[in-house]
């Protein structure tokens, strides 16, 4: 029986051509519109070309620069971790975004002031007390830059604006009088401190600041009286350096010379033992010692204004005219303007040959201090050496009358 048509067997379908796909079906393919369908290559195009568009705003998104509360954080916290570099280079970025700003000026100041940049830390907390004048810390750490510079008067200048503001500030007076101390200013270390003297009695190291400036300002009782206190607690190098000063001052050289020697022993750091065992061996005459003792202050200190000094006087006089210039400035950067260096510095000018060099700094010398015998002395010797007979006369008169009233001011001395 043959069976039927259409029944128990499939007549198989026609194969399908591409013009029978639907068209959305072909648009829809993976790898891309068909070749001969222009319209969907088209939208394909466009698709493509909002990926691309797409990301590239999500990567100029994610290359933004941060913020600057981002980047003080990140300053603040590399500074905390200890990272000075990191943290220099983070601040000097946000103070790019926010110039005005004290903190972030400050915190810049004593990450360079620890990297022992100090000129650059300097500029930094000049520009924060300009901004806020009135900000004691910035103004303490732009005397602490100073300090450490050496320019021991800019410090003491500074430190004198913060006391305005914060009297009771104990470490600010400390420094200050330190200040003064090395700037021979021993009035204004003994106005300073004896106030907190009646406080803290036993504070050894103030007591020893303002018994050094009682000693240096020729007042031997009171010192003396805070010399014993510090003798109580046993032997000491302060307390031999401060019996030496005493001596020195009541020109018991030779006695002087033993307590100064000791306390250099007993401490070889303490600051000024090195300066002042100098001294005590130029009052003895031996000079080399005396040169060598400097030299061993300025290994510890090369800022101490008395070895640089003594050292260049030294020098001047065994003809080493460098060196000897080279420890007159080191010491006038240390007292800016201070008569005595001044005075060094124009006579080595008036050795080596420049007359008028050592003339215009001996005229400028003697009008400001115009009770300087030996610099119109100097000066006298100049004009007549530039054939200025009329000046050096004049000169000459003025160092007879200093002379005549220095005499006169003398207790028993009478000129005729």
């Amino acid at each position: 029986m043959r069976p039927q048509a259409g029944v128990g067997r499939l007549k198989p379908a026609p194969p399908r051509q591409a013009s029978d796909v639907p068209l959305v079906a072909q648009a829809g393919y993976p790898l891309g519109p068909p070749a001969n369908y222009l319209p969907s290559r088209f939208l394909w195009a466009c698709a493509s070309a909002f990926c691309v568009a797409l990301w590239l705003a999500c990567t100029a998104f994610a290359q933004e620069p941060p913020s600057p509360d981002a980047l003080l954080r990140r300053a603040v916290d590399l500074q905390r971790a200890g990272d000075t570099p990191g943290a220099t280079v983070a601040y000097r970025d946000y103070l790019e975004h926010v110039p005005k700003s004290v903190m972030a000026r400050s915190n810049l100041g004593a990450l360079l002031s620890k990297a022992g940049q100090y000129e650059e830390a300097i500029a930094e907390y000049r520009q924060a007390l300009d901004l806020e004048p009135r900000n004691v810390a910035v103004r303490v750490n732009l005397a602490l830059g100073y300090y450490k510079t050496s320019r021991i008067s800019a410090a003491a200048e500074e430190l004198a604006k913060a006391i305005q503001q914060q009297p009771s500030n104990r470490q600010v007076v400390f420094l200050l009088a330190d200040c003064d101390l090395r700037l021979g200013e021993n009035k204004k270390v003994i106005e300073l401190l004896s106030p907190l003297e009646k406080e803290s009695p036993n504070d050894k190291a103030l007591i020893y600041m303002l018994g050094t400036a009682l000693i240096r300002d020729n007042r031997p009782e009171r010192g003396q009286v805070l010399v014993d206190r510090i003798l109580r607690e046993g032997e000491s190098a302060e307390a031999r350096l401060l019996l030496g000063t005493t001596k020195m001052n009541a020109q018991d050289f030779s006695e002087a010379l033993i307590d100064l020697k000791k306390a250099a022993e007993l401490n070889p750091q303490l600051p000024d033992v090195f300066s002042y065992y100098g001294l005590a061996l130029i009052s003895t005459g031996d000079m080399e010692a005396a040169a060598g003792a400097f030299r061993k202050e300025l290994e510890s200190n090369p800022d101490d204004f008395v070895s640089n000094l003594q050292l260049g006087v030294i020098f001047k006089q065994d003809q080493k005219y460098d060196e000897a210039r080279s420890s007159f400035e080191r010491a006038l950067r240390v007292r800016p303007g201070d008569p005595a260096v001044r005075y060094q510095l124009a006579t080595l000018d008036l050795m080596t040959g420049n007359t008028d060099q050592a003339c215009s700094k001996l005229e400028e010398l003697t009008r400001d201090t115009p009770q300087f015998v030996e610099a119109h002395v100097s000066l006298a010797t100049v004009y007549y050496r530039l054939k200025r007979k009329a000046d050096g006369d004049r000169e000459r008169a003025t160092v007879l009358k200093l002379n005549a009233e220095k005499q006169a001011a003398e207790p028993g001395v009478k000129v005729p």
